[in-house]
């Protein structure tokens, strides 16, 4: 890993920890363990640093889709499985989700920074591309026109694991969700 994306992590911790304000470039310096100016070299603006770090996030996700594997045999259980495996690997970076959430927010009024982290994100589509794959396995009514919603569905509970906002049983909502796609025949 080389200096960018050292910053980039230092970034990431910080705005974990305290928020959007949090990331300066003095307290990235701090946090990385370099000498004052260092983090001015790669982001000269503090625009230029938060993207450094909304640009982290969207490459760690990217590598968690990348190593995304689909079981040969796709019923409820094993799609319920597929999605509580990648949730689960989401929350492990539990400080890249925790600075996502909190960018998404400050960056309501910077439409190209927040894009990434956002159903703009071109990840996204791989998101989706798989969401459906899933959905037409289980017999999905509209397997492309709930994708997006079942990639919503486990964004949200991403957000209550990470914000531990309450007790949620990830198996049972999923469960119900994939009930409510099915084909009524």
């Amino acid at each position: 890993m080389g200096r960018r994306e050292d910053l980039a992590d230092a970034g990431v911790r910080l705005t974990a920890r305290g928020g959007a304000r949090a990331l300066t470039h003095r307290a990235v310096d701090a946090e990385a363990g370099l000498p004052p100016g260092s983090t001015t070299y790669y982001a000269r603006t503090r625009r230029e640093l938060t993207a450094l770090v909304v640009d982290r996030i969207t490459a760690q996700l990217a590598d968690d889709l990348s190593g995304l594997r689909l079981p040969e045999h796709l019923d409820d259980a094993a799609v319920v499985g597929v999605a509580i495996g990648f949730l689960d690997g989401l929350a492990a970076r539990r400080d890249a989700q925790a600075a996502r959430f909190a960018l998404l927010l400050e960056l309501r009024d910077d439409p190209d920074l927040r894009a990434p982290l956002t159903g703009a994100a071109p990840v996204r589509v791989g998101l989706v591309d798989t969401a459906r794959v899933l959905l037409e396995a289980v017999g999905a009514e509209d397997p492309a026109g709930t994708a997006v919603d079942l990639v919503g569905v486990v964004d949200a509970l991403l957000l209550y694991r990470v914000a531990e906002a309450g007790p949620l049983d990830p198996a049972a909502v999923l469960t119900a969700y994939l009930a409510g796609v099915r084909r009524r025949s």
